[in-house]
């Protein structure tokens, strides 16, 4: 089986005209480069349920997320994503961001402490556990409503559910 190289592929748009971030991947085996709006690329990962994967990135990294090339694989072996995505890799002759230093930015929840202000902090660490939950939650609202707002201007029609006990760890994902 010959493997298709990351240039052979077309650009799909990441949120479609309907505003939709590639439902008909919804459930499929892939392997996915995405790249931002110079059409640079800035990741590439693989999964078992592509448009999950591209919904979760998309709110992890939005400004990064504009355009996105599929490969749909038809059982699923982590062997041979593992050497698509490292012939892709090897193809842009260079590391993405996201898949060097800055991978956990595209794999793990946000973190809205990273943002926090030194005068944040100290109010953060003046209360007491309570308190401090209520307090990355508010943040973590605050951080989601901003980004819904970024993502509804770009077009995006797609509802976002964010996982409610994370906030209070000051952390935000996707329901699964």
């Amino acid at each position: 089986m010959s493997l298709p190289k990351l240039a052979d592929l077309d650009f799909l748009p990441y949120i479609d005209a309907a505003g939709q971030i590639c439902p008909e991947f919804s459930g499929k085996l892939g392997l996915y480069g995405i790249f931002d709006a110079s059409q640079t690329l800035c990741y590439v990962g693989y999964s078992r349920d592509v448009a999950k994967s591209l919904q979760q990135h998309l709110v992890r990294c939005p400004e990064q997320c504009h355009w996105v090339k599929i490969f749909l694989g038809d059982r699923p072996s982590r062997t041979l994503l593992e050497t698509m995505r490292t012939a892709w890799l090897a193809e842009n002759r260079t590391t993405p961001p996201g898949n060097g230093d800055e991978a956990a930015r595209w794999t793990q929840p946000i973190d809205v402490k990273a943002d926090l202000t030194e005068a944040e902090w100290t109010t953060l660490h003046q209360g007491n556990e309570v308190e401090m939950g209520q307090f990355l939650k508010n943040q973590a609202r605050q951080r989601e409503t901003a980004l819904k707002a970024y993502l509804t201007e770009r077009g995006l029609r797609v509802d976002l559910r964010f996982q409610p006990k994370l906030k209070e760890q000051g952390l935000l994902d996707l329901k699964s």
